[in-house]
C-alpha cells in the first residue's frame, strides 16, 4: 500500500499519511458495508485517492512541498517494465546520497513495515536517536528531490549492492526474527524473495543478485523443519532433510552454478555456495567441513564481517585437530569477543556456550547461556537458550 501510495503522492510522509487515512476509513466504511471482496485494492486505491485530493487542495502550495519528482513520461512508462512498486521504493531509499545506515533504517521502516522502536533496538541506538534518523532521511529525499523509481543502467552500479544488502536484510529479519513470539515471520521472507525475483528479472545477468535469491532460496527451504511439533527450535542436525522443500533446493542449487559462472565471486554468490554445500550434504554429519571453511575463508576476503568470522569459528569446530575442533574453535569465538559490533550479538555467548559444554566445563558454559539470553528478544530462541542452560 505504501509503496503504491507513494507513486501517487511523491512524498514519502504525504504517503504515509494518506495510508493510516485508508486504515480508518476502512474501520468506518467497513463495519456499515461490510468488508470488501479485496480489501487490499480498496485500501490502497482510498489511500491514492487521498493523495491526489491533498495535492489538488494544495495545488498552490506544490512548489512548496517535498516532493519526489518523477516525470509524467517516466510514471507512464515504468509500471510496464517494473510492476513491483516496493522495488522503487527501495531503490528511493538506496540512492547514494544517503548514508548506508539511513538507507537499512528508512527500507525497514517503510518497505518492511518496521516500528521505529524495533529498528533502533537492531542498530543499537535508542528509539529517539532512531526516529531522527529516519526522519532526516525522508527529508534529504525530499530536499535532494531524488525520484521514485528505479535508476538507469548506468546508474545501477551505484546503488545495487545497497539494495542487495537491503533485501538480505529483509530476509534475514524474518527468517530469524529479532523481536517476538515466532521464530519466522512469513510476510518478510515472502517479500524479500519476490524482490528478489523482481532484481533477477531486471538484471539477468548480475551474479550477485542471483546469488542473493540462491542463498535465500536455499535457506528458507527449510522452513518447515526449523520449529517442532512441541513448537522448540530445531537446530540444523535435528531437522527431518526429508521435508525441506525439494523443488526450491533444486532451483537453488541451479542460481548458485549460475552465480560461480563468469569470474570472481562476490558475498552473496560464496554465501549461497555456503548454503548449497548444507543443503547438498544427506545427513549434517556427511557435510564437507573442510571445504565449507575454505569458502568462508574465501568470503571473509571478500568481506571482512565479524559475523561472518563467528559463523567460520562454528565451522572450524567440526573439524578433526589439530586444524579443528571446539578448542580452536573457542580461541577464534574468543577473539571476536573485543569486536564492540558483536557486544549486543546474542549468537556469541550463544556460541561460546555451546562450545563451552563440549568441552565439559559446564559452569563456565551456564554462564555464557545467561548472557545469550540477556541479550535476546525473540521468544522462541529465549526458550531454547534456556532449556540448552537447564542441560547443563
Amino acid at each position: 500500500m505504501l509503496a503504491a501510495t507513494v507513486r501517487v503522492a511523491r512524498d514519502l510522509d504525504l504517503a504515509e499519511e494518506c495510508v493510516q487515512d485508508a486504515y480508518l476509513a476502512a474501520m468506518d466504511a467497513w463495519l456499515r458495508q461490510g468488508v470488501p471482496a479485496n480489501p487490499g485494492a480498496w485500501l490502497t486505491t482510498t489511500a491514492q485517492r487521498r493523495a491526489l485530493n491533498a495535492h489538488k487542495r494544495a495545488s498552490t502550495l506544490r512548489s512548496k512541498l517535498p516532493l519526489l519528482v518523477v516525470p509524467d513520461a517516466a510514471d507512464d512508462a515504468e509500471p510496464d517494465d517494473i510492476p513491483d512498486d516496493r522495488l522503487r521504493l527501495v531503490f528511493t531509499c538506496c540512492h547514494p546520497a544517503l548514508a548506508r545506515e539511513a538507507q537499512l533504517a528508512l527500507t525497514l521502516r517503510l518497505v518492511c513495515g518496521l516500528t521505529t522502536a524495533e529498528i533502533a533496538r537492531a542498530f543499537l541506538v535508542s528509539e529517539p536517536t532512531m526516529a531522527a534518523r529516519v526522519t532526516r532521511a525522508k527529508k534529504k529525499i525530499a530536499a535532494a528531490r531524488i525520484p521514485y523509481r528505479v535508476p538507469s543502467a548506468e546508474e545501477l552500479p551505484d546503488r545495487l549492492d545497497a539494495v542487495l544488502t537491503v533485501v538480505h536484510l529483509v530476509f534475514t529479519t524474518g527468517h530469524a526474527a529479532p523481536v517476538g513470539d515466532a521464530l519466522v515471520r512469513s510476510d518478510l521472507v515472502e517479500r524479500a524473495l519476490d524482490l528478489a525475483r523482481t532484481l533477477c528479472a531486471l538484471m539477468p545477468d548480475e551474479r550477485e543478485a542471483v546469488g542473493l535469491l540462491a542463498m535465500m532460496l536455499l535457506h528458507d527451504a527449510r522452513r518447515a523443519t526449523r520449529i517442532g511439533p512441541d513448537g522448540r527450535l530445531l537446530r540444523l542436525e535435528e531437522q527431518d532433510r526429508s521435508r525441506w522443500d525439494a523443488a526450491q533446493i533444486t532451483e537453488g542449487l541451479r542460481l548458485v552454478r549460475a552465480a560461480l559462472r563468469g569470474g570472481k565471486p562476490g558475498r552473496f554468490a560464496l554465501q549461497a555456495t555456503i548454503s548449497a554445500l548444507y543443503a547438498e550434504a544427506p545427513t549434517y554429519a556427511d557435510t564437507d567441513w573442510g571445504q565449507l571453511r575454505d569458502v568462508y575463508d574465501l568470503l571473509l576476503a571478500v568481506w571482512p564481517s565479524p559475523v561472518v568470522a563467528l559463523n567460520r569459528a562454528v565451522v572450524v569446530s567440526m573439524l578433526p585437530p589439530p586444524a579443528g575442533g571446539p578448542a580452536v574453535a573457542l580461541s577464534l569465538v574468543d577473539a571476536l569477543a573485543e569486536d564492540a559490533r558483536l557486544a549486543a550479538y546474542h549468537y556469541l555467548p550463544a556460541t561460546r556456550a555451546d562450545l563451552l559444554h563440549r568441552l565439559d566445563r559446564p559452569a563456565e558454559a551456564a554462564d555464557a547461556y545467561r548472557q545469550a539470553i540477556a541479550l535476546c528478544d525473540n521468544a522462541v530462541e529465549r526458550a531454547f537458550l534456556s532449556a540448552r542452560l537447564a542441560a547443563v
